[in-house]
């Protein structure tokens, strides 16, 4: 008789996911919001759209992973921290144009799924809703042995917000003259792991709970520390005092993002030393033995979001992010495009 092959056998345990399930909706339910209608296990969620909130509204998406950190939390055996970063990801892209992000959808693959061990990533992920304010409406568990080793996981977000097409914030308002702020980055956020990781491991050879002099905490802390989200704040700011334009410092850096927001014969001068890069990133470059120049388009550098605004508007923004406890400062100006300039210019002493 031949042995049957379930699949199980194959690497596929439906009970294990059908238990995780279980796990997380309590959790999921703590980021609905009125507008949510059913609950997490149906084939689909349903949102129904807050349609008095707005006069003409117009949705905007984005869609954003959490790149080669998942191998750190894996690592580390920390899996609690980088759904944060996911969410953060997603609503942070969204709330550049002034979007207020609604809800929230996650995908969780993995080699072999543990209940307990999904349960703690989706956990990261409420906790990143709660903070963006966004429900979590639904998501995809997979589980693939033959794409993944044991132990090994990847995660994709995707996120749905609005704003009145009148708010939109693209940038094209920006002008000479208007004002450069930024605000303070957690940490790495989610970019640039690829090389964090090697310099790390194998040229400063620390062991992933190593302690390092002048980093806060130990090495798993460092670079998990989850990427900061930036909506109540902005959105508050927003009611307020206006924003002609934003940047979501991401892969590229400051160069590579800053320009996204700047119209047509402008480019961005950013003051260096305007403001303290963190020495894990500091240490980190020193390491690698790159150039400023690639630092920046490979991290953050301790800016995770820049706004543009008049420069009437900068001291009570400023005041504003004081209050939030997010670390803000001007770090640059918007100034006419030079013939054979960069769109960013970086003046000052280098560090």
């Amino acid at each position: 008789m031949i042995k049957p092959v379930t699949y199980a056998s194959a690497g596929v345990d439906i009970d294990e996911g059908e238990r995780m399930v279980s796990l997380i909706k309590p959790m999921v339910k703590t980021t609905h919001r009125p507008e949510v209608l059913g609950e997490i296990g149906s084939f689909a969620g349903f949102f129904r759209f807050p349609a008095r909130k707005f006069k003409d509204p117009v949705l905007v998406s984005g869609t954003d992973g959490v790149g080669t950190k998942v191998k750190i939390a894996a690592m580390a055996g920390s899996l609690s921290t980088v759904g944060i970063d996911l969410v953060a990801m997603c609503v942070n892209d969204i709330l550049v144009h002034g979007a207020e992000p609604l809800f929230f959808l996650d995908y969780y693959a993995t080699g072999k799924l543990s209940a307990d061990d999904g349960a703690r990533v989706v956990s990261g992920v409420v906790e990143g809703c709660r903070q963006a304010g966004c429900a979590l409406l639904g998501g995809e568990t997979a589980e693939m042995p033959s794409v993944y080793q044991r132990g090994e996981f990847d995660l994709a977000g995707f996120a749905v917000g609005a704003v009145d097409r009148s708010k939109i914030i693209s940038g094209k308002t920006v002008r000479r003259g208007d004002v450069l702020v930024g605000l303070a980055s957690s940490g790495f956020h989610s970019n640039g792991y690829s090389l964090v990781r090697k310099v790390v491991f194998e040229i400063m050879k620390k062991k992933i709970g190593s302690r390092v002099p002048g980093w806060e905490g130990t090495v798993a802390e460092e670079l998990l520390r989850p990427t900061r989200i930036y909506v109540k704040p902005i959105l508050s700011l927003l009611k307020k005092t206006p924003v002609q334009g934003m940047a979501h410092i991401t892969g590229g850096g400051i160069p590579g993002n800053v320009p996204r927001s700047l119209p047509e014969g402008t480019r961005a001068v950013i003051y260096r030393n305007s403001w303290d890069i963190p020495t894990v990133m500091r240490d980190v470059v020193a390491a690698a033995g790159i150039e400023e120049t690639e630092a920046y388009r490979t991290f953050n550098m301790g800016i995770g979001m820049v706004l543009m605004m008049r420069s009437t508007d900068v001291d009570a923004s400023l005041r504003h992010f004081k209050r939030q406890g997010i670390p803000a400062t001007v770090i640059g100006e918007v100034a006419p495009m030079k013939k054979g300039s960069d769109r960013v210019e970086m003046t000052g002493d280098s560090w």
